[in-house]
């Protein structure tokens, strides 16, 4: 007869959707707090105020599907990093345009990337995602190197080419099939990047190979490149394109779809992340702290219509 221990944590693992080392609790947390890592300013930023950003369509992404947001700021201690990540229930990294080995953005990457390896190895639930340059990050921190490659994938909206392990994967296996068709048939998934890592450059990393799967590729037309991976191991997400654009920021550039599959591929996303950081049992040490933290006591800025962000958070 197996020890109820044991058949608590397969059950749990069971609820999870996953048999794997980081397992879950069983009783979720439905209050779940997202930290979303600032980066410094743009150079072209005539709005910036402060030394680092977030764009708010990141933060509007997570709202929507039922979480609240901490700003991680740049520029602090490793020590206020570890009481941040015991107090949010997943991290997510944005897009954007930073050096992935030598920004403030990357050393503070680095630092929660190390803290939820070794939180996920003791079954203490920390999901991670990543979103285009917080894709490029993720490979710079699991191979130590920088394996991306120049891509003409700047302002362009793909269908996904889908693996063959996709359908078994956390992220896709319980995308609807309707939503899961438009998403490898239609011009759907908003790419505004110069860099990617190329599909060969990834089957050529052992560590890469080892710790992500590839769940879905785009080409350029030359280049074909990782667009979605999940790792194997950890609850660790990432997508080249912007799901948080179609319902979120409104410049009127090629590559910019609100169409009503894109707004159910992006609320898809954010809501799958916000279900993983609810397995996460992290809590603030109280509430005024919790209630400090919060995205809610900066006000967002408006940077124009014909701006890439139409909202940004800045940070001193």
């Amino acid at each position: 007869m197996c020890p109820p221990v044991f058949v608590y944590a397969v059950l749990a693992a069971y609820l999870c959707g996953q048999l794997v080392p980081t397992t879950c609790s069983l009783v979720l947390n439905y209050r779940p707090i997202i930290g979303i890592l600032a980066q410094e300013n743009r150079d072209n930023d005539l709005h910036a105020q402060g030394s680092s950003y977030i764009a708010a369509s990141y933060v509007k992404y997570i709202e929507g599907a039922g979480a609240r947001v901490v700003p991680i700021r740049i520029n602090q201690t490793t020590e206020q990093y570890v009481k941040i990540f015991r107090s949010i229930n997943g991290l997510l990294l944005p897009g954007g345009d930073v050096d992935l080995q030598k920004s403030e953005f990357s050393r503070a990457a680095k630092i929660f990337y190390d803290l939820a390896i070794k939180a996920n190895d003791a079954s203490d639930y920390f999901p991670v995602w990543g979103t285009c340059q917080g894709l490029q990050q993720l490979t710079v921190l699991t191979s130590n190197k920088n394996l991306l490659t120049l891509t003409n994938t700047k302002a362009v909206a793909l269908p996904l080419s889908f693996t063959q392990g996709a359908q078994n994967s956390r992220l896709f296996k319980n995308v609807p099939k309707d939503l899961l068709q438009s998403l490898a048939v239609e011009n759907i998934t908003s790419n505004f990047h110069s860099w990617s890592l190329s599909l060969q450059n990834y089957s050529r990393n052992a560590k890469l190979k080892r710790f992500y799967k590839v769940l879905t590729t785009n080409s350029d037309g030359r280049k074909e490149f990782v667009s979605t991976m999940e790792a194997y191991r950890y609850p660790f997400y990432a997508v080249q394109w912007h799901p948080e654009k179609s319902p979120f920021e409104w410049i009127d550039k090629p590559g910019m779809i609100h169409s009503v599959s894109a707004i159910r591929a992006s609320f898809y996303t954010s809501s799958f992340f916000v279900h993983e950081a609810m397995k996460s049992q992290h809590r603030f040490p109280s509430p005024s702290e919790e209630k400090e933290a919060l995205i809610y006591n900066y006000s967002p800025v408006f940077c124009g219509l014909d701006s890439i962000f139409i909202q940004n958070y800045y940070f001193d």
